[in-house]
């Protein structure tokens, strides 16, 4: 059996203290392969608290990712639920009124969640990838580097690769996947430990949430907004409109034939495309389109180019929001002194205080003149007050130098 109650010099985790950490071996690993099963593992997640889960999934040559196995760790047993045998409507809506899910690098899984359940953006996710970059700034730490770095387990990572769709699974198959929830509670309980003692535990629910309501929108994004995903400032409006009709078809034909929008055409063949406006089957073909595609689907996209140019300017799709792109930021210093301050102040990274995009749209409240109270909904939470009082003011210092950061002068 794994010691698990060591000490992690380097973070001073510790397994918290109403969670037996010896017992996590012998958690029981159960199946549910029938409804009644199902049934039973949903009363038993209707009495309790709190959750830890994970996804095994296939998504490698159809549109529609295909959930193969959903882990779930209810502190009294680890389920593996054959998800391609039954129908999750109800266990999906019993996870959605559970207090808490606990989830490490979340992204893939509630995309894959959202997708099929069809629920409104969760309130009640805690990522423990989230909370392990409050506590230390590093934001990529894997699952398995953290079990390992603070609970001091080693897990085997060969599975990661396997078809999970095959029935049964290898007991190697197995033990790998139950071992994804295995120890997350614990690790969940000694993470959320540190982070009452900096004081930080809410920032990083909050920040969690915050990404999920992101993955929320990712997943319901319209087909006709698609194109943003391509967008560069470089693109002129008629560049955009090609550009969205084209991701527009691409996205009806890919969830038509179930295949990865990929397999149609890749993001640096559309980049290709939209740079050259190819008119001609001949000058497609210099594009790094497959082969493929391009007999299938070639006259197709010919017509799309051609239909968008013969357009009018007043048709074509407006630019979207200006990016800032200058190299010169005489902002930037301030901006930084001023992070630098408030993660002191608060015990929070930098590095998590501000994303990029952030960034962005506080430069385009301050050039357009936008309402405080319009903040990014990032921004809307603990940032708001620090961002309102503090960085907001200072950025209108250099209005005239944002605008033209912009080309908005």
């Amino acid at each position: 059996m794994t010691d698990l109650t060591a000490s992690n010099e380097q973070f001073g985790f510790f397994c918290a203290h109403d969670i037996d950490c010896l017992t996590l071996d012998d958690l029981p690993t159960l199946w549910v392969h029938t409804e009644d099963e199902l049934y039973a593992l949903i009363d038993e997640i209707d009495s309790i608290d709190i959750v830890a889960l994970d996804t095994e999934f296939i998504r490698r040559s159809t549109y529609h990712p295909i959930l193969a196995l959903l882990q779930i760790n209810t502190g009294q047993a680890i389920y593996l639920v054959d998800a391609p045998k039954l129908d999750l409507t109800d266990l999906w809506q019993a996870l959605i009124e559970v207090p808490m899910m606990v989830w490490y690098a979340c992204g893939e899984d509630l995309g894959i969640f959202y997708s099929l359940a069809k629920n409104t953006p969760l309130t009640n996710v805690f990522d423990v990838q989230i909370g392990v970059a409050y506590l230390t700034g590093r934001t990529q730490m894997g699952y398995s580097q953290a079990v390992s770095e603070i609970l001091g387990v080693k897990l085997d990572k060969g599975e990661s690769k396997s078809d999970w769709l095959n029935r049964p699974l290898s007991p190697e198959q197995e033990i790998y996947a139950a071992n994804d929830v295995r120890y997350l509670l614990t690790l969940y309980k000694a993470v959320k430990s540190k982070l009452e003692e900096k004081n930080t535990l809410h920032h990083a629910h909050e920040d969690s949430n915050i990404y999920a309501k992101e993955l929320h929108d990712i997943t319901n994004i319209s087909d006709d907004a698609l194109y943003l995903e391509f967008y560069t400032p470089e693109y002129n409006r008629l560049q955009i409109g090609v550009l969205k009709e084209l991701v527009m078809w691409r996205e009806v034909l890919a969830r038509a034939i179930n295949e990865p929008r990929t397999f149609i055409i890749n993001k640096q063949a559309m980049r290709e495309i939209i740079e050259i406006l190819p008119d001609s089957i001949k000058l497609l073909a210099r594009t790094t389109i497959n082969r493929g595609s391009l007999r299938k689907y070639g006259d197709e996209i010919i017509r799309i180019i051609r239909m968008v140019k013969s357009q009018p300017q007043e048709k074509l799709p407006p630019l979207p929001p200006p990016i800032y792109r200058s190299k010169e930021k005489p902002f930037k210093n301030a901006l930084d002194q001023a992070i630098s301050a408030y993660g002191q102040s608060t015990n929070i990274p930098e590095n998590l205080l501000l994303k990029g995009r952030w960034i962005n749209d506080l430069l385009i409240m301050v050039a357009q003149d936008i309402p405080d109270d319009e903040l990014p909904f990032g921004l809307q939470g603990y940032r708001k007050a620090w961002v309102i009082d503090t960085l907001l003011p200072i950025l209108r210092q250099y209005k005239p130098q944002i605008l033209a950061g912009l080309n908005l002068e």
